[in-house]
C-alpha cells in the first residue's frame, strides 16, 4: 500500500469512527424530561425566519400532525401530537457571494410539543432546547419552559406559535 492509499484508508477509518461515535452519542433530555425526537430531520419545512435581534437564520420543521394542521388552517388550537422543530444558525457571509447570508455555527435546536393535558401550565405546549453541535440541554431545571411560554404568549391568537406555513406555488 502506497502512502497516498494509506492516508485515504486512515481518513476513511477516522470518518467512520467519528460517525459511529456521533450516531451512538446519547443526547440528554431537556430538564423537563422532553427527549429530542429522533426523526425530526425528516419532517416537512413549515417556514424560515431571520432574527435580526439574534443575527440568526432559522428553519422551522413540522411533524405530519402539525404540518397537516398548518396546511388546513387548523392552528388555533393546534392539535395534540403537533411537534415543531426550530434549527437556528448564527448568520454567516457566503465566502464567494458576500451579499448572501448563509448558516454559520449551529446555535441551537428547539422543539415545541403539543399536549394540552401534560403541558397545561405552559398553554398546552412542551418546550425543549439543545445548544450547539454538542446538543447540550438548555435550562437548569424544568422551569426554563416558563421562559419559552411567556414569550409565546405574544402569539396567543395563532395557537402560541409564531411561524406560519410558508406559501408555495
Amino acid at each position: 500500500m502506497n502512502k497516498k492509499t494509506a492516508m485515504i484508508v486512515t481518513l476513511i477509518c477516522g470518518l467512520l469512527i467519528a460517525t459511529t461515535v456521533t450516531a451512538e452519542t446519547k443526547i440528554s433530555p431537556a430538564p423537563n424530561g422532553i427527549e429530542m425526537p429522533k426523526d425530526y430531520k425528516s419532517w416537512q419545512i413549515l417556514g424560515v425566519s431571520h432574527r435580526t435581534d439574534k443575527n440568526s437564520l432559522r428553519i422551522i420543521l413540522a411533524n405530519s400532525v402539525a404540518y397537516k394542521a398548518a396546511s388546513e388552517g387548523k392552528t388555533n388550537v393546534w392539535p395534540d401530537g403537533s411537534m415543531i422543530a426550530k434549527l437556528a444558525w448564527k448568520d454567516s457571509t457566503h465566502p464567494k457571494f458576500s451579499s448572501a447570508t448563509v448558516p454559520g455555527e449551529l446555535a441551537h435546536v428547539e422543539f415545541m410539543i403539543r399536549d394540552s393535558k401534560k403541558f397545561a401550565d405552559t398553554n398546552g405546549w412542551g418546550y425543549a432546547r439543545w445548544l450547539g453541535l454538542e446538543q447540550k440541554a438548555y435550562g437548569n431545571d424544568a422551569n426554563f419552559a416558563q421562559e419559552c411560554s411567556s414569550c409565546h404568549e405574544q402569539a396567543k391568537e395563532t395557537g402560541y406559535v409564531f411561524t406560519r406555513l410558508a406559501p408555495l406555488p
